[in-house]
């Protein structure tokens, strides 16, 4: 029967998922040769050939691709194991570690920590602000045990590496100029804010979501300043530069500027917590979750 090293496996897995011998020996605190070797002994153990030549690289062949969808299954039977191992070990207590995106922390994981605090006093949970690509890094890296994020810049449902779970439907309301000529027009619609000068980023998500949904009502936004923080682009907007979609998680700081709903454009962000895969059901874990969506229905 073929010898299979689990902890060689997980090289060869952070090789195709950092793409190079270098990054992978940086993630796993290896030298380069010490990963270079591990997976020539990896490759004699299974009696195939797990890495090629391409220029001044290595790419994976297609033994390596088929060994490694069969290792994914492997890790999240582990990881199943390891959940109900955890709950015999741990009962009521445990630490859980969450990376969230920004707007998230005030208007889910905060509240989540205080419901938390009250059912399960012995539950410590430890945040990372961090955007969708480095938070689902982290998870794959194990650097945390949950990430909140996007579901519109989250990896695929169907990545074998991650269980996605709906958290909420975030509303994007519009953000206008104290006095404005429109804070007052009943049934505002996106496209009446067609020749606006718009506040968002020059890149990133809120850029592409902006973007996206003043597209989808018939117009391209003029961008007239960019902006990343919600500080920044609420301060613009109060000072009559324009005006902004915002999250309806912000609402709550937009207190010197006149926000609307759009009920007729209805856009919005879909707000989603993941795992790796096997690990949503450690009991730790499932009690952040549970209080996540408890937080989440309650901002609705």
């Amino acid at each position: 029967m073929t010898e299979w090293d689990l902890r060689k496996l997980r090289i060869l897995r952070t090789l195709a998922e950092r793409g190079t011998v270098t990054a992978t020996a940086e993630t796993l605190l290896m030298t380069p040769s010490a990963v270079s070797q591990q997976l020539s002994n990896l490759s004699k153990q299974l009696g195939v050939p797990l890495l090629e030549a391409h220029g001044r690289r290595v790419r994976l062949t297609g033994a390596a691709h088929l060994v490694l969808r069969h290792a994914e299954a492997v890790f999240a039977q582990l990881e199943s194991a390891d959940a109900e191992l955890a709950g015999y070990a741990q009962g009521e207590a445990g630490r859980v570690r969450l990376a969230a995106f920004s707007t998230a922390v005030p208007a889910l994981v905060v509240p989540a920590v205080r419901a938390l605090r009250r059912s399960h006093p012995g539950l410590e949970l430890r945040v990372r602000e961090a955007e969708a690509a480095e938070s689902y890094e982290l998870l794959a890296a194990g650097e945390v045990d949950l990430a909140l994020s996007l579901a519109a810049h989250a990896p695929s449902a169907g990545d074998a590496r991650f269980t996605r779970v709906p958290l909420s439907e975030d509303p994007l309301d519009v953000a206008l100029p104290p006095g404005h000529a429109l804070a007052e027009v009943p049934e505002l619609r996106l496209a009446d804010l067609s020749a606006e000068p718009w506040i968002f980023g020059g890149s990133g998500p809120w850029s592409e979501i902006t973007r996206t949904a003043c597209e989808a009502a018939g117009f391209v936004p003029e961008q007239a300043h960019s902006a990343a923080g919600w500080t920044a682009i609420l301060a613009l907007v109060e000072a009559g530069m324009g005006v902004a979609l915002i999250p309806r998680m912000v609402r709550a700081r937009a207190a010197g500027v006149v926000v609307r709903g759009l009920p007729h454009d209805r856009p919005t962000r879909h707000v989603i917590a993941a795992t790796r895969r096997g690990a949503a059901t450690a009991p730790a874990t499932a009690r952040v979750l549970a209080a996540l969506r408890a937080a989440a229905s309650s901002a609705e």
